[in-house]
């Protein structure tokens, strides 16, 4: 918060975004496309990482982004897990699993540095300068 001007400078934030652009290739081929329900929920989970570090960046308060951070973490553990049933459905081949699969556990990582760096700072938010 103290060192970033906004959420879109986040690396975590910028890693996510990008996964969402895969997430939204893969899905948008068959048999993916036509998985309506676990399509749009597989989305979904992906999306809520981006939008609660987006969310809790801009409340202003490090409590409160820890906070958000944590519903992050928690999304990313949901797409972990939907990264396996889509492999295991065979919606995605062995490559893209890997690949997508890494790429949450680092993000998972990251988010878990997020919180660290916060609980540690002294910084209070932007809300109480």
């Amino acid at each position: 918060m103290a060192t970033w001007k906004n959420f879109e400078e986040l690396k975590v934030w910028q890693k996510v975004r990008k996964l969402c652009q895969r997430i939204y290739e893969v899905t948008n081929r068959t048999p993916f496309s036509t998985d309506f329900r676990f399509r749009d929920q597989y989305r979904a989970s992906l999306g809520s990482i981006m939008d609660n570090i987006a969310e809790g960046f801009e409340r202003g308060g490090t409590k409160e982004f820890i906070q958000f951070v944590g519903y992050a973490k928690g999304s990313a553990g949901e797409v972990r897990s939907q990264t396996c049933r889509a492999f295991d459905v065979k919606h995605i081949n062995e490559e893209e699993f890997n690949e997508m699969f890494a790429e949450v556990v680092e993000i998972s990582k990251m988010l878990n540095g997020l919180t660290s760096y916060l609980k540690d700072t002294e910084i209070k938010g932007i809300k109480f300068k």
